[in-house]
């Protein structure tokens, strides 16, 4: 008998990509989607339009708690990854009110309909991020690092972390956090640094635009592939119990570093490209993270495959394609 996935933002660049790796699994996969207009619709499940004939889609919301448990109550999942987020950084600045509730409370209602449902013993993921760090106390953060939270979006993520955990420990829950350094894909929204460079590098190229506004170049981040990501997230629901991992490259790189390598690979010198605009900085910066993942290592037996120069390429190859003439 198939096992039952319930993935909460699954029309996103994560959901998407583990959607269709516990389809190749043998999952029946489900997935929990806001009601919007058609328009917006057909936007918002373009990363998923090739496998909609494969999933099962509910309309709800992350602030419905009745909504959430009625879904997990009729389709009695094996495992729920709690991918749904207002997962923007800059806009948690300019809306602490939504991020927090958003976040905060869809994480606590996930949790509660769980344990409310004594059918059977669900697995639960929470998508945790390396934000929480922010302003980090140890050159290398693991799962021992202190948080120092500095946007809503991360106390938020923060919060849903403590969530999890005492949801473990007090009613013996399967919850696992990961917490997740930074990584794209082709599937990544354009309002992240990743894809606006490598966007703005295939419209260049293509003559569509002169150049791309960036905020802080010198940023140093831990970039890897979602493609990669998404299988540790299955593989700490396979685990005995619920733990908590961190996932990532163990290599550190700028913004500066990913738009010379998106330029240099279509023949561009990216100092002819790109402004910097003091508006695009966040009210408090994140200067530097960097995995130390030896426990998904040790345990989970995770290791990331592609390198940070192929999800350069990919990227930009992938914008290249879709840029038309």
């Amino acid at each position: 008998m198939s096992k039952v996935a319930l993935i909460t933002g699954i029309t996103g660049q994560d959901g998407s990509y583990l959607a269709e790796l516990l389809l190749s699994k043998g999952y029946e996969v489900h997935g929990i989607v806001r009601r919007v207009a058609l328009e917006e619709e057909k936007q918002r499940l373009w990363r998923i339009r090739k496998i909609l004939k494969d999933i099962t889609l509910h309309s709800g919301s992350l602030e419905s708690y009745a909504r959430i448990f009625n879904i997990v109550r009729k389709i009695k999942p094996d495992e729920i990854y709690h991918l749904g987020a207002q997962s923007y950084i800059g806009y948690s600045f300019e809306d602490e009110f939504s991020t927090f509730s958003m976040n905060i409370n869809g994480t606590h209602y996930i949790l509660s309909a769980v344990k409310e449902f004594t059918e059977k013993k669900i697995k639960i993921y929470f998508a945790a991020s390396s934000e929480m760090f922010g302003k980090v106390k140890e050159s290398k953060q693991n799962e021992n690092t202190p948080f120092h939270p500095r946007s809503s979006y991360a106390i938020s993520k923060v919060t849903g972390f403590h969530l999890m955990q005492n949801y473990r420990e007090a009613y013996d829950l399967h919850a696992s956090n990961g917490i997740l350094f930074n990584h794209e894909s082709p599937r990544r929204g354009f309002e992240f640094v990743t894809r606006k460079i490598s966007n703005g590098v295939a419209r260049i190229k293509k003559g569509f635009l002169k150049e791309i506004k960036l905020g802080n170049i010198k940023s140093k981040r831990d970039w890897g592939h979602a493609k990669d990501y998404v299988n540790a997230m299955w593989l700490m629901l396979q685990q005995e119990s619920g733990g908590d991992y961190v996932i990532g490259t163990g290599e550190q790189h700028t913004v500066e570093d990913f738009a010379r390598k998106a330029f240099a690979h279509v023949g561009l010198n990216y100092k002819d490209h790109i402004s910097l605009d003091k508006k695009l900085i966040r009210p408090a910066e994140v200067d530097t993270l960097l995995a130390d993942y030896s426990k998904a290592k040790k345990i989970l037996n995770w290791e990331p495959k592609i390198s940070f120069d192929d999800l350069v390429i990919n990227m930009v190859e992938n914008d290249l394609d879709n840029v038309k003439e």
